[in-house]
Parts: C-alpha cells; sequence; structure tokens
C-alpha cells in the first residue's frame, strides 16, 4: 500500500495527520533561492511523508562512529523508535529547525524515543558549535565520505538538506520531513509512532 499524497502547512499535536508527497526537491522561486543556491546545499521543499505501517520498507541499518568517538548501530535500538537528522553547521534550514529537535528531544527521550544526527559536512569543531550554541545533546554522526547516506536506502537524497526521518520500533521509516521540521509536525509524527506500540 502507498502513502495517500496531499499537502499540510500546520499539524497539530494528536491531530490527524495528512499523507504527503515523498518529494525532495529544491527550494521554490522564493527571493532567497539564489542565496540558498550559493550556500551549496539544496534544501527540502516541506514536504511530509507518513507511511503506514504495512506500506514500510524493511528495516534501515545505520552504524557509524559519532563525534565522541562512540559506536553507533541503530539495530541496537530497535524496540523503540529512533528520529534521524540530517544536518549541517552552516546549513540556515538546519539552525531554523534546532531549537525544535531540543525541545522535542528533551520530551520525547523520556518516552523512549532515541535521537541521531547524520552529518553530511562538518569535522568535530564546526559541529560542536553548533551543538554547543543549540543545546543539541544527542550524538551526531559524521558522514562526509556520504556512506551513512547511502545506507538508508534511498529514503534521504544525499542533497536534500535538513532531512528528518522517524523509524517505528522495528527500524522501518515511518515518517519523513524534508526541510526543517517545527515541533508540533516532529511531536504529530512521534505520538503516531509511539501509539503503534500502545
Amino acid at each position: 500500500m502507498t502513502p495517500r499524497l496531499s499537502r499540510r502547512t500546520t499539524l497539530r499535536r494528536g491531530g490527524s495527520l495528512l499523507v504527503l508527497a515523498p518529494l525532495l526537491a529544491a527550494c521554490s522561486g522564493s527571493s532567497d533561492a539564489a542565496s540558498e543556491a550559493n550556500a551549496g546545499y539544496v534544501s527540502g521543499d516541506g514536504v511530509v511523508v507518513e507511511i503506514p505501517p504495512e506500506g514500510r520498507a524493511d528495516p534501515l541499518e545505520i552504524r557509524g562512529t559519532t563525534y565522541d568517538g562512540d559506536d553507533f548501530d541503530s539495530t541496537a535500538l530497535r524496540g523503540a523508535p529512533l528520529l534521524i537528522n540530517v544536518w549541517y553547521a552552516s546549513c540556515p534550514p538546519c539552525r531554523v529547525e534546532a531549537p525544535a529537535l531540543k525541545a522535542v528531544h528533551s520530551e520525547y527521550s523520556a518516552l523512549g524515543v532515541e535521537f541521531v544526527g547524520v552529518n553530511t559536512r562538518d569535522k568535530t569543531g564546526p559541529a560542536a558549535a553548533f551543538e554547543e550554541t543549540f543545546g543539541i545533546t544527542y550524538p551526531s554522526i559524521p558522514d562526509t565520505d556520504g556512506a551513512v547516506i547511502a545506507s538508508m536506502d534511498g529514503s534521504v537524497s544525499p542533497n536534500a538538506v535538513p532531512t528528518t526521518l522517524i523509524l517505528d520500533a522495528e527500524g522501518r521509516v515511518a515518517a519523513r520531513i524534508a526541510g526543517a521540521a517545527d515541533q508540533s509536525t516532529l511531536e504529530s509524527l512521534l505520538d503516531a509512532v509511539l501509539a503503534e506500540a500502545a
């Protein structure tokens, strides 16, 4: 079963979530498009995809070494939802969404949701400065060679940053946000995945 397609601009926590087109695309022709192009990234277009359990693909297996030198293996976290945020420090929409990710991490880690970042460009210094500025405390994996993104089986376009994936307790992609994520959207998607295990 494939997701139903529609566009949604706002989501309410606990409300019904409409399934949105699974496209990762460049920025629209806004006044900021030229400056964004010059920034060297392709922003997601704000599209959210929610995939019902019966339509989800095989579990992802994401492995790497965090900036702190710890091994990360998503298969060890099976049994709990996992939020994966793809980012890098100089990406403007990554800065926009950082406070929402911090707030959601503070609330949902207590509910058993795991979090990890995948940084597509930065060495330790810029990544650590970003995390300190925005109060991000969950780990991130550097992925300058693209190996982690490649292991996501096409769930994330290498150039669409930021992108956020929410994996269900089995490690399958349950939702994807292409572009900056807002707090209410993240909460709605996580609430839906947590409700599946209730």
